[in-house]
């Protein structure tokens, strides 16, 4: 069940159901939009879906899922087993703006969380955030807490990331330009304000570079895009923008690209950068989040001057030839991971 079915929780879901060759798999999703209403309303939404009053072995649902009331209103999943899948978790976001429901997503993570019987997270960076918080929001409660709540949650959490499926497009040729690529979600949380410092700061060097920022964007575009878009059209530095709609397309590419960079302010595994490293980038990365698991030291910077200085070792590489292969962690192995769910259904 995924229901806020956006590019990663479709990349994940489509990869399990790869995994799970030889199970009878029966997919129930809704769009991703209306982030809010889907949060809170997917367990009403859900519940009146013809395909969940079958008889079912094991639920298997992201943590968008309102588990425990779905249980609730639907009688034929109050005693299957079910699985909680964690892409992300509502206690790590940087807090922007209005931040009036955020204690309700919380609220009902946790209720789902308990509602499952496993919790499986995509990094330990996401499991020890979640922990984390649920523990400090607890404390926060006047009264009427069950004591050991964490303690069980941990007890019944492990760690399984994302697979990095095969990329099955036809390799691209590599650009003769040094060419780098931001592929994240064009809004706040992605760091779109250190992404127009760092730009503009390469726009200072003397180095002959071509900038590919693409992303989905949304309805309201974050200014710092804007005004990172223009400051590269009018260098001749642009190359694509916007969203690639053809998966081929954007694989080609990322192989055709030289480095990709995140400015992420929140990161729970980042797929984005291991696909372009999958395609054969030289990652440059905050020293945080989820990264610190993913991704080698000598490619994480800690502030912007570093990030300018890696940005500009990685293009003396490709003008002398050099340009390293970058190294996959263990934990997206396609094998590895398939082992790990094939596992976890068999104690379940």
């Amino acid at each position: 069940m995924s229901p806020y079915d956006a590019l990663s929780h479709q990349y994940w879901r489509e990869g399990l159901d790869e995994q799970l060759a030889g199970h009878q798999v029966v997919t129930v999703t809704l769009a991703p939009r209306y982030f809010s209403w889907r949060f809170r309303g997917n367990s009403l939404t859900l519940s009146h879906d013809i395909s969940l009053r079958e008889e079912y072995d094991l639920v298997i649902a992201t943590s968008m899922t309102d588990l425990s009331a779905l249980k609730g209103m639907c009688p034929s999943l109050q005693n299957v087993p079910a699985i909680l899948y964690f892409h992300e978790n509502q206690f790590a976001y940087p807090v922007t703006g209005a931040s009036a429901h955020l204690l309700e997503r919380q609220i009902t993570s946790l209720y789902s969380a308990i509602a499952a019987d496993r919790l499986v997270f995509n990094s330990n960076f996401n499991k020890d955030t979640f922990l984390g918080g649920v523990d400090d929001l607890l404390a926060r409660m006047p009264d009427g807490v069950p004591p050991e709540i964490v303690a069980s949650l941990d007890n019944k959490s492990l760690v399984i990331a994302v697979a990095l499926r095969p990329q099955t497009a036809s390799p691209a040729q590599t650009s003769p330009v040094f060419s780098m690529v931001w592929n994240h979600r064009w809004e706040q949380d992605k760091g779109v304000v250190r992404l127009e410092m760092l730009v503009r700061k390469l726009l200072n060097t003397n180095i002959e570079f071509q900038f590919h920022l693409i992303g989905q964007a949304f309805r309201k575009i974050p200014v710092e895009i804007r005004r990172t878009l223009a400051m590269l059209r009018s260098e001749n530095k642009l190359g694509e923008e916007g969203f690639v709609e053809d998966r081929d397309s954007y694989i080609a590419l990322l192989n055709s690209s030289h480095l990709v960079l995140s400015t992420a302010q929140q990161e729970f595994q980042g797929l984005a950068v291991l696909e372009a490293m999958q395609a054969g980038c030289i990652p440059v990365v905050p020293d945080g989040l989820s990264y610190r698991e993913f991704v080698p030291a000598e490619y994480r910077y800690q502030d912007d001057g570093i990030a300018v200085d890696m940005i500009l070792d990685v293009y003396r590489q490709f003008v002398g030839g050099e340009l390293p292969e970058p190294k996959l962690p263990d934990q997206v192995d396609y094998s590895r991971v398939k082992d790990s769910w094939q596992s976890l259904l068999a104690q379940i």
